[in-house]
């Protein structure tokens, strides 16, 4: 069976992604190019997330159904026209709706990747693909607007080309609904209700918090830089770009470690790390802090969240909790904005890391506790054990202190099944069927026959 992630897969996670990524210049430019405050400019990229958001609310469960070719082409269209037109125009109204409906798109391309993701052997892998694909985009992206020029067009026109370059992608996926077979490298999506539905729940409803606690300072980071610590755009954009950049080395590390932490320790652990990191960013007031404190913070952060992602895509294998999890987080990154607005303005920007560090500070109790209840994964999922120790082994693997030779290999080859055919025994005889040797009564037919057989066989 192959291992490969699906390049439609990973082009689509990175162009439904990008918006949130380039949400720092998207917000700022838009104050700056529009003449806004920076909550109403919040507000423009709240709107702009949260109508992600609605769509993988919207689509979750429903991409088989619908086909993913062409649910994915749909958003991709639609982002694109989205984004173009709120790039063209300087009327806030306009721009509001082409970012709300840029952003429905977006979201429509993330659920058809969330699903797709789910459905690989090794989830954690795909999403950590797609995390360094994007972080790769962004960053280079940072590095080259700031000497295009100015104004909100640049970032709207730069996700809607993303869009139309991840068209030809979409020729690799299903073309058809429900019922078709399942794609080498998938799991078989088996109907019925949600597995894990409170673990899920809790999951969706940690995820919007702490999504929310990470874009709250990733929105207002870029007046941060300007305004606190007194850089220029494109200092800022070189700051945001070499963060990027060391994000890409804390992928490539969460690739290589995979799973051989487990889930739990990475997400509670780096959950922790992003709450300093966040207070030394928002406390920021020179070059050396800022970069510091945003450096180190994009590094720690597609590491865990890689990890958020394969935690949720293992709990369904046709993965509705992917989507689910995904848009709650979508919904908290586009509550992310005007949180980190109103907090900066009210209280402060060091006020406002600090009560965001506390916040995840708790949520890593849930979040760590999740992980640790499932596992991740059940280890009687399709695919995932293999024949080599039975059924019985696989029961046994879940148990703590089971002997090392009746757990199931991860990842051992496939051992091959040979079919032998077994004949049904006849039954034994009798004592009734043998009678003494010599003439009977009754008629003579084929008992007599029989009897005098047996008799000259008995001398």
């Amino acid at each position: 069976m192959s291992r490969r992630t699906p390049r439609p897969l990973v082009a689509l996670f990175t162009a439904g992604y990008l918006a949130p990524y380039l949400l720092p210049t998207v917000v700022g430019r838009l104050g700056d190019s529009l003449h806004l405050p920076p909550a109403q400019a919040g507000l423009i990229g709240s709107a702009l997330l949260m109508s992600s958001a609605a769509a993988g609310f919207t689509f979750a469960g429903r991409v088989d159904r619908m086909g993913p070719r062409t649910l994915a082409r749909a958003g991709l269209l639609l982002a694109a026209l989205g984004y173009s037109a709120a790039a063209a125009t300087s009327f806030v109204p306009l721009v509001v709706i082409g970012a709300m409906a840029g952003g429905f798109g977006s979201g429509t391309a993330t659920t058809v990747a969330a699903t797709g993701i789910a459905g690989q052997r090794d989830p954690h892998r795909a999403s950590t693909l797609g995390l360094l694909s994007v972080s790769a985009l962004a960053g280079a992206l940072y590095l080259t607007m700031p000497h295009l020029g100015t104004g909100h067009a640049l970032p709207f026109a730069a996700i809607a080309l993303t869009a139309l370059a991840t068209w030809p992608a979409t020729s690799g996926l299903e073309s058809g609904t429900a019922g078709l077979p399942t794609p080498a490298g998938q799991q078989p999506r088996p109907a019925g209700p949600l597995p894990f539905r409170r673990s899920g729940l809790v999951l969706a409803a940690a995820m919007l918090c702490w999504s929310m606690a990470q874009n709250s300072l990733w929105g207002v980071s870029s007046r941060i830089g300007t305004d606190q610590a007194g850089l220029t755009e494109i200092t800022v954009g070189a700051v945001f770009a070499v963060a990027l950049g060391t994000a890409l080395v804390g992928v490539l590390g969460a690739g290589a470690l995979g799973s051989r932490l487990g889930r739990a320790a990475p997400i509670g652990a780096g959950t922790a790390l992003i709450a300093c990191c966040i207070v030394v960013s928002a406390r920021a007031d020179d070059l050396a802090s800022f970069a510091t404190g945003e450096i180190a913070w994009n590094t720690l952060y597609p590491v865990v969240l890689s990890y958020l992602i394969g935690l949720a895509a293992s709990l369904d294998p046709r993965g509705r909790w992917a989507v689910l999890v995904g848009s709650a987080a979508s919904l908290g990154t586009a509550c992310g904005p005007l949180t980190g607005s109103v907090l900066s303005q009210t209280a402060g920007y060091p006020a406002m890391g600090t009560t965001l560090a506390a916040a995840l500070l708790v949520l890593a109790l849930p979040l760590t506790a999740v992980a640790l209840h499932t596992g991740g994964s059940p280890l009687l999922r399709p695919g995932t054990v293999r024949r080599r120790g039975g059924a019985p082994a696989a029961l046994v693997a879940g148990v703590t202190g089971a002997p090392a030779g009746a757990v199931p290999q991860m990842g051992a080859p496939e051992q091959p099944v040979v079919e032998i055919t077994v004949s049904t025994p006849q039954p034994a005889p009798t004592q009734e069927e043998f009678s003494t040797a010599g003439p009977r009564g009754g008629s003579a037919g084929i008992g007599q026959s029989s009897n005098a057989n047996a008799s000259t066989s008995a001398r």
